[in-house]
């Protein structure tokens, strides 16, 4: 099995390759297209704004062969995000594979942004198999309304999208890399799907 993470150049890649090599899964981390055409799984990391992370694909030639892949592909924080429509964040365009659109948390008492720390998250699809009800470690001042595309859900002052899924896309909106065992069985459960 190869997996490849995508370097988008705005991500802590590091922390993810550790993680996949606690479950015995080597991965490459790239941004050449011939690597990334050969992997069996991607994965989508990413940190900070919509803008630059879309700005990064574009000028390594990223955006087409994202949009256009086959293959199982996991985006995760900000590389779910992207995954939809469109970014309130410096109202950005984004990849377009999935309809929603990325949203500003509202602001509410007793809640502070951005939503920090552990969660928990409940679902009953496969990608989170053992783990309905689980703990995982979020960070983001943007959100995902709940949709058609929602496999898992969270709540933090309202309901949003922890996950979604359309095809062979999947996104989470939490760190597995940082969720210690339970983020684990989610990397293990994506890369055996």
């Amino acid at each position: 099995m190869k997996v490849a993470i995508i370097d988008t150049g705005c991500a802590n890649l590091a922390s993810l390759q550790f993680a996949l090599k606690r479950l015995n899964q080597e991965s490459i981390i790239t941004h050449d297209l011939k690597e990334l055409s050969q992997a069996d799984k991607l994965l989508l990391p990413g940190v900070g704004t919509a803008a630059k992370a879309m700005y990064n694909l574009k000028m390594l030639d990223l955006e087409n062969f994202i949009q256009n892949t086959k293959k199982p592909l996991l985006g995760i924080c900000l590389g779910m995000q992207i995954l939809g429509e469109f970014s309130e964040e410096l109202h950005q365009k984004t990849l377009n594979i999935i309809p929603f659109k990325t949203q500003k948390f509202e602001e509410k008492a007793d809640y502070t942004f951005p939503h920090m720390g552990w969660n928990q998250v409940f679902s009953s699809h496969e990608l989170f198999k053992g783990l309905n009800g689980a703990y995982f470690y979020f960070v983001h001042s943007y959100c995902v309304s709940l949709n058609a595309y929602t496999i898992a859900e969270c709540e933090y002052s309202t309901k949003f999208s922890a996950s979604l899924n359309k095809d062979n896309f999947y996104g989470v909106q939490f760190h597995p890399e940082r969720s210690g065992e339970a983020g684990e069985v989610l990397l293990k459960n994506f890369i055996q799907m």
